[in-house]
């Protein structure tokens, strides 16, 4: 399971560097290959492509003419590309992904179970502030079992 929170720098060359701890985990896990995308552009989501595979199975499964599938892979597709780790566990993030999400210097890279969400670490700090975690949030939790 990828969890926690580490913070990165971006390269002069854009690259993110993988914090060690996620980078092992996927590498003896996975491999090397991956796919970044956003759902929204605020953020990149970094999936290890067989997890990514497995989210593409889902999806088939939702007809293709479904308003919201059609949504989610547009965004998916046009902020989406296919890349990998370097031997140092560098990642290049697309120009258009990084731009949308103002992937530059110290970034927030956080483990989601089964991939990597990376911030910019100002954005992110901002995020945390207007959207709270709430009381109505924890019981909404809480009835689901968690």
């Amino acid at each position: 399971m990828l969890r926690g929170n580490h913070q990165a720098t971006v390269d002069a060359k854009s690259r993110i560097k993988v914090p060690t701890a996620f980078r092992n985990l996927i590498r003896e896990t996975y491999g090397d290959d991956l796919f970044l995308t956003s759902f929204t552009g605020d953020n990149v989501l970094v999936y290890p492509m067989p997890e990514w595979s497995r989210m593409e199975e889902r999806l088939q499964r939702i007809p293709s003419m479904n308003p919201s599938r059609q949504r989610l892979m547009s965004r998916v597709n046009y902020f989406g590309g296919a890349g990998s780790m370097d031997r140092q566990g560098r990642l290049l993030v697309p120009q258009l992904l990084r731009e949308s999400a103002h992937i530059d210097g110290e970034v927030v890279v956080m483990g989601q179970l089964t991939h990597l969400e990376v911030w910019n670490h100002d954005i992110f700090r901002g995020r945390l502030s207007d959207a709270p975690l709430t009381e109505d949030d924890l019981q909404v939790l809480a009835d689901m079992g968690i």
